[in-house]
C-alpha cells in the first residue's frame, strides 16, 4: 500500500495508538516492535478494543481475508514491510500538509522546559500543537505530528531528542521545520556520541537542514559560543536574516529580537527583559535556576518573531509552572524541595549545583543521582561533580549509585559537610524510615533512571 492509499486511511482514523491497551474507537494502530517485545502480537487485541484498522509488518498474524488492500475495504489489517518507517513516513506526509510554520527544538539541556515556554506563549495568540512530555524520539516525534489537526492548529512545536549521530537529521527530514532552535550543547550520552565535538555535530544537524531549506530559519542564543562555534563551522553569518537571535545582557548582532538577564533568583528566577523596539520588562517565573534564563529568552524570542504582544508573553511566561520533575519547587511539611530528577548530565549538575550554592538558606541538603550514558568520561564527571557538591554550601550530600561511590569510596564528612553513600534508590528510602531530614533546602538531582523521582513524598 502506498503512503497516499495509507494516509487516506489516516483521514478517517486519525487517532493513532502504538498500546494496544489503549485504542480509542476507530484509531489505527500501529504494531511497532521492540528488544522485549512484539507489538504483532497484540494486534488481534487492539482491534477487539476498538481500533479500526491494525498496521503490522508480520502477515502471519492476519486472519484468512482480513487484510485491507485498499482505502475503501473491508478488512482490518495492513500488511507493510517496516510498521515503524511506515508511521514515520506517514507523519512526514501528514506534515507536509500542514500550511502553518513548525519550530523543532533540540539540545542538550532545557529542550523540554524551553518546548513548554514556547507553547505557553504561542497559545496567546495561536492554537498550537506542542510535544506532550518527552515524546521527542523516532517514535515520539511521528505520533507528536500525527495529532496535527490541519482545520485547528496554527502553529507547531516539535522537540527532538538524540543520543547517537545521526539522529537529528533523521527526525528532521521527518519533521521539516520551518524554524529550528538548539537550546545549547553539553557533556551529556557521550557514551553513543563519542565526544563533546560528536554532541555538537549532531546537534547542529538541525542546522544543516535549515541552512539548506532556503526558506528555513534558526532562533539562536548569540551569547552562547558554542553555538556560534557551530554556526560559523557551517558558513551560517549569525548576522544576517537566516538568524533571529537572543542574548544575555547585551545583544551584539542586527539581527537580535530580544535581550535580557537575571535579576534575583532565590529560588524563582526573576529577569527582565526588553524588545529590540519597546520598553523593558521584568517577568516573575516559577522556575528553578538562573540556568534557566536562556530558555525564557528563547521563548521571548519566538513569541516576539510570531508577533505575541509583549505583555502577553510576560503574562504567559509569569503562568507557566513546571512539572515532570524539571526545576520543579515544593513544599512539603517538613522541607523545601527543588527537584529535577527527570535527567542529568556534566553541564546540567555543575549548573543546579552553582544555582543551589547561590541560594540563601540556613540548612542545605543534597541528593544526587549518578549520570548515565557518559562513556570514557563518566569517573572524571563524576569526580567534578562530587566536588562541586561539597563546595556548594550543603551541610549534608546523600550520592546515589555505583559511580559516585567509587568516586567517594569510604568519606564520611568533607570540611563541614555530612558525606552518605547508596546503592540505590531503594536503600534512600530505607534510611528514610530510619530519619526524615526536616527544615532543609533540599535539591534531587540524578539521571531518570536513578529513581529519585520516587523521594519527594518521603521528604
Amino acid at each position: 500500500m502506498t503512503t497516499d492509499a495509507l494516509y487516506q486511511i489516516y483521514l478517517a482514523h486519525s487517532e493513532v495508538t502504538t498500546d494496544s491497551r489503549r485504542c480509542p474507537a476507530g484509531s489505527m494502530f500501529f504494531a511497532l516492535k521492540g528488544e522485549s517485545f512484539d507489538g504483532n502480537r497484540f494486534a488481534a487485541q487492539a482491534l477487539e478494543a476498538g481500533a479500526a484498522v491494525a498496521v503490522v509488518d508480520d502477515g502471519s498474524v492476519v486472519p484468512a481475508g482480513e487484510q485491507l488492500t485498499t482505502a475503501d475495504g473491508m478488512g482490518h489489517y495492513i500488511v507493510v514491510p517496516d510498521v515503524l518507517r511506515t508511521l514515520q513516513a506517514l507523519a512526514a506526509h501528514h506534515r507536509r500538509q500542514f500550511r502553518g510554520p513548525v519550530v523543532e527544538v533540540t539540545g542538550t539541556n532545557g529542550k523540554t522546559t524551553t518546548k513548554e515556554l514556547l507553547a505557553a506563549v504561542l497559545s496567546k495568540k495561536y492554537k498550537v500543537l506542542y510535544t506532550q512530555g518527552n515524546l521527542n524520539n523516532h517514535i515520539g516525534v511521528p505520533l507528536t505530528l500525527l495529532r496535527l489537526r490541519l482545520d485547528q492548529h496554527e502553529v507547531a512545536v516539535v522537540e527532538t531528542g538524540a543520543n547517537h549521530p545521526g539522529e537529528i537529521r533523521q527526525l528532521a527530514e521527518i519533521v521539516d521545520p520551518d524554524y529550528g532552535l538548539v537550546t545549547n550543547v553539553g557533556r551529556a550520552h557521550l557514551e553513543g556520541f563519542g565526544s563533546f565535538d560528536g554532541v555538537k555535530r549532531t546537534k547542529g544537524e538541525l542546522y544543516d537542514y535549515l541552512k539548506a531549506k532556503s526558506s528555513g530559519r534558526l532562533f539562536v542564543n548569540e551569547s552562547n559560543y558554542d553555538l556560534q562555534d557551530m554556526l560559523v563551522k557551517r558558513g551560517i553569518d549569525i548576522d544576517t536574516e537566516k538568524c533571529i537571535t537572543y542574548a544575555r545582557e547585551q545583544a551584539l548582532t542586527m539581527t537580535w529580537n530580544c535581550e535580557g538577564d537575571v535579576v534575583d533568583c532565590s529560588p524563582w528566577l526573576r529577569m527582565w527583559w526588553r524588545p529590540k523596539y519597546g520598553a523593558q520588562q521584568v517577568v516573575q517565573t516559577h522556575l528553578i535556576g538562573a540556568y534557566n534564563a536562556d530558555n525564557v529568552l528563547a521563548a521571548i524570542c519566538v513569541g516576539l518573531h510570531f508577533d505575541v504582544e509583549p505583555a502577553a508573553i510576560s503574562a504567559a511566561l509569569e503562568a507557566y509552572v513546571p512539572s515532570l520533575g524539571r526545576s520543579e519547587y515544593r513544599r512539603t511539611e517538613r522541607n523545601e524541595l527543588i527537584v529535577d530528577a527527570y535527567n542529568a548530565n556534566l553541564t546540567s549538575m555543575l549548573a543546579a549545583l552553582d544555582n543551589f550554592q547561590r541560594i540563601s538558606h540556613p540548612h542545605k541538603m543534597l541528593v544526587l543521582g549518578d549520570m548515565k550514558e557518559l562513556g570514557a568520561a563518566s569517573k572524571e564527571s563524576h569526580q567534578r561533580v562530587a566536588d562541586a557538591a561539597l563546595e556548594s554550601g550543603a551541610e549534608v550530600a546523600w550520592f546515589v549509585g555505583e559511580a559516585f561511590s567509587e568516586c567517594l569510596g569510604e568519606m564520611k564528612m568533607s570540611e563541614h559537610v555530612e558525606v552518605r553513600t547508596f546503592e540505590d534508590v531503594a536503600a534512600v528510602k530505607r534510611a528514610l524510615e530510619e530519619e526524615t531530614p526536616a527544615g532543609k533546602l533540599i535539591l534531587i538531582k540524578g539521571s531518570n533512571s536513578t529513581r529519585l523521582h520516587q523521594l519527594p513524598e518521603l521528604l
